[in-house]
């Protein structure tokens, strides 16, 4: 199986889904791995902030932020080398990248998993 990685920059979470203005990218990217994980298929993220040694010890990623900074945050490390930087994969790219269907990202959410405790719903 392929081994994905996910370097990002500097955050105040490790998924930058916190505060008032969350941005649509890193939802995206979270909905992504969630439904990935749901197949068996782990993505490893690392948050600058939060997993500082990782970037360290990790050489092509260590390289990169050596020669180019962090501005090309985030990177996506496949089997170990970069496969691509300043952005993250559309689905699409998800899909061919780890060869899988793209019925892996797009499955209809089950309603029975949104129903509260308290019978409402949502």
């Amino acid at each position: 199986m392929k081994k994905m990685q996910i370097f990002e920059p500097a955050m105040c979470c490790p998924t930058g889904l916190c505060g008032v203005g969350v941005d649509p990218e890193l939802l995206r990217i979270s909905t992504v791995l969630n439904a990935l994980k749901k197949h068996g298929i782990e993505v490893d993220r690392f948050n600058l902030t939060s997993a500082p040694m990782e970037f360290v010890n990790n050489k092509a990623i260590n390289d990169l932020l050596n020669t180019k900074g962090i501005d090309d945050l985030p990177a996506i490390v496949l089997d170990g080398e970069i496969l691509l930087t300043g952005r993250y994969p559309t689905n699409e790219e998800f899909t061919k990248i780890l060869d899988i269907p793209m019925s892996f990202l797009n499955e209809p959410p089950n309603p029975f998993n949104m129903i509260q405790p308290d019978g409402g719903c949502c």
